[in-house]
């Protein structure tokens, strides 16, 4: 592997819910993620709970659900469902588009690298930011 191998893996951009993005344009997290919760946690938690708490929870139980990601949700809520199962652990555009496909099917072309470039670069709902370099 030469230099320039290394330079193009160091720059892969990665993708994760920017929670201070939510502060900063007057939106609220806790209400976007607790429409993610199964009905059981819904009925369980009530109040005000932190993203930490919605995370963990989201997780630990409503992902395990087996509709909590599908090809009948639209994309972009899919991805927001992704890194909430995943505990808002940054990824990067392949690795999103090869969960994406586990999880919603054969959907392979709207989980391509090109077309979730596309979708999030302008994202304006859900908060999803490449993480700062």
């Amino acid at each position: 592997m030469d230099n320039e191998d290394i330079t193009i893996e160091q720059v892969k951009p990665r993708w994760f819910i920017d929670l201070d993005w939510y502060q900063q344009n007057n939106c609220s997290f806790s209400a976007l993620a607790q429409k993610c919760l199964c009905a059981e946690c819904r009925e369980r938690l009530t109040g005000d709970l932190s993203a930490d708490e919605l995370l963990a929870t989201i997780k630990d139980c409503c992902s395990q659900t087996p509709d909590f990601i599908t090809g009948r949700l639209p994309i972009l809520e899919s991805i927001f469902r992704l890194f909430l199962a995943n505990n808002n652990q940054p990824l990067d555009l392949e690795e999103l588009g090869k969960q994406l496909t586990h999880w919603r099917g054969s959907d392979t072309y709207r989980t391509s690298p090109d077309v979730l470039s596309r979708l999030l670069k302008d994202e304006q709902y859900y908060g999803i930011r490449q993480v700062p370099d």
